[in-house]
């Protein structure tokens, strides 16, 4: 089998309930397989698939995907039941489960997806650590600033009238 590209994969991972997801009829092309026989495969083997492994979506989590992602497999196959999402774990255990040498070089890429997103993530959160600390020493420094423009915006004090006798040069 050739190597699938990590960014293909990626595209196919959806985030539901919080957690990242593929979807069965996505790893069933992935694994070289009908999304039937790798329900099947599930159904037969329920014990290595518990909750955080792998869920079924709920209507309004699928009507939701299908609208955020037109061009997704969902209208493929006509579909009685709601679809199957397997996380990271999931994956790898659906292609123990499989084990035929496409699944288990698929799920290689798989994984692989996974760790790149993770990247991404821990990258992204390292950054908004960094902006954060940045905006916080800088705002010190732009409070002298933004303070000493407050005080030049104070009027002066009114000019006093001098007390005495003017000379015909002051009273102009």
């Amino acid at each position: 089998m050739a190597s699938i590209p990590s960014q293909q994969i990626e595209q196919l991972i959806f985030v539901v309930r919080n957690v990242r997801v593929l979807l069965d009829s996505d790893l069933a092309i992935l694994y070289g397989t009908s999304t039937k026989r790798l329900n099947e495969q599930v159904k037969r083997n329920l014990g290595r698939f518990p909750t955080d492994f792998m869920f079924r979506l709920s209507l309004e989590e699928y009507e939701n995907l299908k609208s955020q992602f037109a061009t997704s497999s969902f209208e493929h196959g006509g579909r009685r039941k709601l679809p199957l999402v397997f996380t990271e774990h999931g994956a790898i255990m659906l292609a123990s489960v499989l084990s035929s040498p496409v699944a288990v070089s698929a799920s290689i890429q798989v994984v692989r997806a996974f760790i790149n997103l993770r990247r991404l993530l821990q990258s992204n959160i390292e950054l908004a650590r960094k902006l954060d600390s940045l905006e916080t020493k800088y705002d010190q420094q732009f409070k002298v600033v933004f303070d000493a423009i407050r005080q030049l915006m104070i009027p002066p004090d009114p000019p006093r009238r001098r007390i005495g006798i003017r000379s015909d040069e002051e009273t102009d």
